[in-house]
Order: structure tokens, then C-alpha cells, then sequence
């Protein structure tokens, strides 16, 4: 019997054809784990007019995919050497990718006209590439090829984000991608509120066993082995609790998955779990054996399945109601997909348990911001853009009353259409003044985008700085802002800035008039304001200082002495990465 397309399905499907009858752009469908994506690629093999190939990177996506599509009541084709089988004769194929890259001579029919890429995250940008060599040989045979991929994870931390635009209206990158455009993406909060996947119930655990917040990272946020493994040393105490919980928490439950940090540690924590219920997959596991272990699970002949990183996707069993993470995660899609194991409808099923021991702190619907977290303590963040009023998703720092106290978004990730052509908002909340033109620059150009000038390198600005008997330097520690007069008597704000030795600057402000406000705004307010998305008034003193957590210090302020020994700031810099970041590198 035929499966019944859900209404998203169905509007996935929709989206598709709509996006290929205007261009032959490369496309991405992006759905949560458990929300049947082989039934959105079974109905479009079933709907195409011409040859359609499907690639998936496991035997086990191969074969799902095609019995999902043979439930039509139609063949297909299976082209997959773990599968035993080599056939491309029918009007669609379902193949590994690793058996069509090796077998290109058997794809060279003019008429395949959509290749679909299931779990297309691991779609890398090397040219030489196997998914890369099948699409190159493709397209040879029909440069009219369209090509759609699939994924619940559309980022990847070494990579960033799969395409370029999002269809409402986000630019994910500039950098070039295989996919240019997300055409659709359903929510997971969607899917559980309509009764698609089953609800997770978040237990975090009572007692901080592992600390991972201080292991470095590297450029893409991810943990080195060697680093995971020396932190857990000595941890075989907090392990073994741990282990005991969560074997305490299964006596009312079916399935649990343990994803552990490396693979010492899964060999550890298998030695507490029974002997007869438990079993370990591991990079290296060989593939029967493998086979075999899962097979036992699914079938419920073992209570509990410990993994390293290799089953985030593309494993189906769903019955799992207990997800136990004791490793750290390093980006929101990581975590979304590692408890997306246990979100699948499943008879008996009511939730999935999910015990996170790792302090990861991510929200589960929270949405990918495209960067690894700068912060342990970041979250996303909602920041509208003032000019084009697009909802940007940034990192960004809270405090206890919910207040934004710090984000790190650079620049506006919105873009409307004209006359065909995308145009990406130019408004900046992190910027580089030009000296020339005062056009606001991304902090790390080199460049004015603008005028074409060289746009003076900080590092430059603190050595001539530093060089001169007259000028004063101070790396802030801290900003305070308070009421005080000039010597009219006029109230005024007095802004101070500090070092960790002591030494101070001061910059004074009138702001009785709108071209006083304005100078404040220019001098101060633009550079310094958290959120410049956000309408903000000097209408007096107090209003200031009344909101002066909405103003993040410098981090380097520069005074030249003038007259009388006064100082007068003359330039601060702020979102500052060069060598002189440490203040003892500063003097």
C-alpha cells in the first residue's frame, strides 16, 4: 500500500517543483530527523519525467529509501555494492554514493534529469570529491541537470552553512556553495506540536560530572580526542554514577542510546552497563559485526546501544525513549540530531528522556546561528535589522532578567530581490569607519567597500600610538557613566574609562540640544550601543545612565595631551583581535 503524503511533505514537494520549473539552481529541503524524508523523494521519483538517481552515503538510507518508493507499487533500481546489487536499468535508481562514482560508465544516460541527495550535509566543497565527480558526470551528459538536496543539519562546523539564500529572505553566506538556495524547512517545534514526533522531556543532571567548558577548540569549535580523553582521566567515579542513573532511569523504558566523547570513554562506560543488554559501535566497527549489534537493537534483544559519533544520522529505530549525552556538542545541529534519535513515533512511546551530562546548554528548537557559540553562556538571540526589519538570529549574551546584554552578530542577514538580482541589506551592527568616507566597513576588511581606500589597521593605530611621549593608551577594563557639570553649571554626561592599573579617561557630553544628542550619537552612541537595531534616544542625562547596559565598553581608548595637561580622546577602538590583546602587550 501507498504511504499518504503529510501536508508538509506534500508542500515539500510542491516547493521543488515550483523552484525547478524557474531555474536549474542546485536546492536544499531541510526536515527534521523522523520527518519521512524518503517519502518526499518517493513521490518526486514518482512524479518525474525523466531518470532520477538518489544517493545516500549508507547502504541502510539506500534501502529504505527504495522500499519507501517500491510501497508505490512501482521499481526501482538499487545500485549498491553493500546491498549485492548493481542495476540502473529503471526510471529510477537508488544508489550509494561510494558504488556510482565507481561505476560512471553505467550513469551515462542523457535523461537522468534530477539527482537527489539524501543527508546532502556531507556534500563536501573538494571538486575532487565523490558526490562532486557523480554530479560533474551528470551534468557532462545534461547541463539542464537538477540536482535537490535533503537534510535535517544544513551546517556543518568545518564547512558552515549547505547553501547561500534561505527562501525567507536570509542570506546564509556569501561564499560560494553547491546549493544556492534552502526552498524549504519545517520547524521541529512544528513537528511535535502536531503529534509527528514524539516530545522530549529535558532532564539535566542534578550534579556537573564533566566540565568541558574550558577545552580548547579549534577555528571550526570542535574538540580535539587527545583533549577529551586527558579531561576525563581520573573521571571513572562520575562515569560509573552516571552509568548507574541512567540505568536506574531505563527500568521504564525500551531503547537507550549513550553517546559518549571518544572512544576510551565508550569502552569505559560499556564495562558498567549490563553485559547482556549493551553493546558498542565505534568508527572501526566491522561491518557485519555492526550489522549485527544494530540489528539486535532494533529487534529490542539489547537495552542499550553506546556510540561515538556515528549514529547522529542516518539510524532509524524508533522505539529509542532514552537519549544519554556525555560528551560535549558543539554546535546547536549536533544536538538536535544526536536527540532526534529517540523523537520517532513508535507504539507505547510517550516521550523521550533526554539526560545531558555534558553541560551542553542548547535549546533543543533553537535554530542554527552559523558560527560555533563564542561564549559558554551565549544563546541565540532575535536581532532586528532597522533598515530592512529582517529578524537576524544571532549568539548573544542575557542577563538574569532577560535583558541583551551582548551579541555578536556583524551584519544584517537579510536580502530582498530587484528585478531579478539579490540584494543583501548593507546594515552593519559591528563596523570599521572609514577614515575617507566614513562608509561603515565589516570589522575585518582591509578595504573601504565604498571609496576603495585602505582602511588603517588597528594594530597600526596602537603602535603609533604607543610610540609618542604626548598620547596615552589604556586597554578598558570597564566604562562607567555618570551625571556631572561643566563649569556653566550645565548638566552633562561624564563618560570614564579604565584600566586593570588604574590609569583613566574621561569624554564629556552635553545633551540639551539635537545636535548634541547627534555628536553623542556619532562620538559614542553608533560605535558602542549593543544593539543598533534598536531605536535609541539621549533625550537627557538620566536617560542615558538609566540605560547604560545597553552600551558595551571599547577596548582600547586613545588620548592625545593638548593644553593644560588635558587629555582629549581621539579615537577608540572596539571588536579589537590583534597582537596587542593582552594588556601586557599593550605597554
Amino acid at each position: 500500500m501507498a504511504y499518504q503524503l503529510r501536508p508538509y511533505q506534500q508542500d515539500a514537494v510542491t516547493h521543488t517543483i515550483q523552484h525547478f520549473r524557474k531555474t536549474c539552481a542546485p536546492a536544499v529541503i531541510v526536515l527534521p530527523t523522523g520527518a519521512g524524508k524518503s517519502l518526499v523523494i518517493s513521490e518526486l521519483g514518482r512524479i518525474a519525467r525523466g531518470r532520477v538517481l538518489v544517493l545516500a552515503h549508507v547502504r541502510e538510507l539506500v534501502e529504505q529509501n527504495h522500499a519507501k518508493y517500491e510501497s508505490y507499487g512501482v521499481k526501482a533500481s538499487i545500485f549498491s555494492a553493500g546491498l549485492g546489487k548493481k542495476d540502473a536499468v529503471e526510471q529510477v535508481v537508488f544508489g550509494s554514493v561510494q558504488s556510482v562514482v565507481r561505476n560512471l560508465d553505467a550513469f551515462s544516460d542523457s535523461h537522468f534529469t534530477l539527482l537527489i541527495i539524501d543527508e546532502c550535509h556531507r556534500v563536501s566543497l573538494e571538486k575532487d570529491s565523490s558526490y562532486h565527480k557523480v554530479i560533474q558526470h551528470l551534468q557532462s551528459h545534461n547541463p539542464t541537470l537538477r540536482i535537490l538536496g535533503l537534510t535535517a543539519t544544513p551546517y556543518r562546523l568545518e564547512l558552515g552553512w549547505l547553501y547561500q539564500y534561505h527562501h525567507k529572505g536570509a542570506v546564509r553566506t556569501d561564499d560560494e556553495r553547491l546549493f544556492q538556495d534552502c526552498i524549504f524547512e519545517l520547524p521541529l517545534s512544528h513537528m511535535i506540536r502536531e503529534g509527528f514526533l514524539t516530545p522530549a522531556t529535558l532532564l539535566d543532571a542534578p550534579v556537573a560530572f564533566y566540565d568541558f567548558s574550558r577545552l580548547p577548540r579549534d577555528p571550526f569549535g570542535r574538540y580535539r580526542e587527545t583533549d577529551l580523553n586527558q579531561l576525563l582521566q581520573g573521571k571513572g567515579r562520575a562515569t560509573a554514577q552516571i552509568t548507574r542513573q541512567v540505568i536506574a532511569e531505563a527500568e521504564t523504558r525500551q531503547g537507550v542510546m549513550i553517546f559518549a566523547a571518544t572512544t576510551d570513554h565508550a569502552r569505559e562506560i560499556i564495562g558498567y552497563l549490563p553485559p547482556d543488554e549493551a553493546a558498542l559501535i565505534l568508527g572501526d566497527t566491522p561491518g557485519a559485526e555492526r550489522e549485527k549489534r544494530i540489528s539486535a537493537f532494533k529487534d529490542k534483544q539489547l537495552k542499550y546501544l553506546v556510540n561515538v559519533a556515528v549514529l547522529t544520522t542516518g539510524f532509524d529505530a524508533p522505539h529509542v525513549d532514552l537519549i544519554a549525552i556525555l560528551r560535549p556538542t558543539e554546535s546547536v545541529s549536533l544536538y538536535q540530531q544526536i536527540i532526534g534519535r529517540g523523537l520517532r513515533l513508535s507504539p507505547g512511546k510517550e516521550d523521550c528522556l533526554v539526560m545531558d551530562f555534558a553541560g551542553n546548554h542548547f535549546d533543543l528548537f533553537s535554530p542554527e546561528i552559523g558560527s560555533a557559540r563564542p561564549d559558554s553562556r551565549a544563546v541565540p538571540v532575535t536581532i532586528p535589522c532597522p533598515a530592512c526589519r529582517f529578524d537576524n538570529q544571532f549568539w548573544g549574551l542575557v542577563d538574569n532578567d532577560g535583558d541583551l546584554v551582548e551579541h555578536y552578530g556583524r551584519r544584517c542577514q537579510g536580502f530582498e530581490e530587484y528585478g531579478g538580482k539579490r540584494i543583501r541589506c548593507d546594515f552593519r551592527y559591528r563596523f570599521k569607519e572609514c577614515d575617507q568616507c566614513q562608509a561603515e566597513n565589516d570589522i575585518a576588511a582591509r578595504k573601504c567597500h565604498d571609496c576603495g581606500k585602505a582602511l588603517v589597521d588597528p594594530d597600526k593605530k596602537l603602535r603609533e600610538a604607543l610610540n609618542l611621549h604626548h598620547c596615552m593608551v589604556i586597554r578598558c577594563a570597564g566604562m562607567t557613566m555618570v551625571s556631572t557639570a561643566d563649569r556653566q553649571g550645565k548638566e552633562r554626561i561624564t563618560i570614564t574609562y579604565y584600566d586593570e592599573d588604574g590609569a583613566e579617561l574621561q569624554e564629556h557630553f552635553r545633551l540639551d540640544t539635537p545636535a548634541q544628542q547627534g555628536a553623542f550619537y556619532h562620538h559614542f552612541g553608533k560605535h558602542a550601543l549593543i544593539n543598533r537595531g534598536e531605536t535609541f534616544r539621549a533625550s537627557s542625562v538620566q536617560a542615558v545612565i538609566d540605560q547604560q547596559k545597553k552600551f558595551r565598553k571599547p577596548d582600547f581608548v586613545i588620548a592625545y595631551k593638548e593644553k593644560k595637561a588635558f587629555w582629549r580622546i581621539r579615537e577608540k577602538l572596539f571588536d579589537y583581535e590583534g597582537r596587542f590583546r593582552q594588556a601586557e602587550n599593550a605597554g
